[in-house]
């Protein structure tokens, strides 16, 4: 596979499921995926597929920051935004055989993400 086919695939994968469509998102992904987040390795398309769609609706927008591809390895820079935040950036790390994505290293501040804390 090359770089630019792995980045196409991994594009409509973040497109996808950035834009809530996580059943677009889920065919670029494979069944024995595996996902390495801050605080929870994830096996499986199903987990997966969860842990996406449970973070999509809270998105309010996307703000792409830079993408690298390396032959089957695409890593994606972005920042996510929800109601917590939009400055809190995300870094993700994807490994592709056979056309689908099989690891996903994901790196983010959890606690961006979360609730904002009661002024006081």
């Amino acid at each position: 596979m090359t770089g630019t086919d792995a980045e196409e695939i991994v594009h409509d994968y973040h497109q996808a499921w950035t834009s809530g469509d996580v059943d677009r998102a889920m065919t670029h992904v494979a069944d024995e995926i595996v996902c390495r987040a801050p605080g929870i390795d994830l096996r499986g398309k199903e987990a997966y597929r969860e842990f996406i769609a449970s973070f999509a609706p809270s998105l309010t927008g996307i703000a792409d920051i830079a993408a690298f591809a390396d032959g089957d390895r695409v890593a994606l820079f972005y920042y996510p935004q929800t109601a917590a935040t939009s400055i809190a950036p995300a870094a993700e790390c994807f490994t592709l055989r056979d056309g689908v994505i099989t690891e996903s290293v994901l790196l983010f501040d959890r606690l961006s993400f979360g609730p904002p804390e009661d002024a006081q």
